[in-house]
């Protein structure tokens, strides 16, 4: 399987990626490994993840991801699903 993940940052913020092996990526993530951005801002956990079959799909749902606001992926990682479409930014009018 592969997955979307949003790990949760020791700043607050949250990095969204995706992995064809979510265990293995997050422990690079967990061991300083990963990314520049998740590298600067540790300790770093697993708060969220979605799995696909296809990789396209996966990297398709983290490019949206990547897109919302702080507010609306805390809701998405709370399981909060009637609040996202409130929390667009189309929905509060913003382009």
């Amino acid at each position: 399987m592969i997955a979307m993940y949003i790990l949760e940052c020791g700043d607050g913020t949250y990095y969204v990626g995706s992995a064809r092996d979510l265990d293995r990526r997050v422990e690079q993530h967990v061991a300083g490994l990963g990314g520049s951005y998740t590298r600067k801002r540790q300790p770093v956990r697993l708060a969220y993840a979605e799995e696909f079959t296809r990789i396209d799909e996966a990297w398709q749902r983290e490019k949206q991801v990547q897109g919302w606001s702080r507010a609306k992926r805390k809701a998405l990682i709370e399981g909060r699903l009637g609040d996202l479409p409130a929390l667009s930014r189309t929905a509060r009018g913003n382009p």
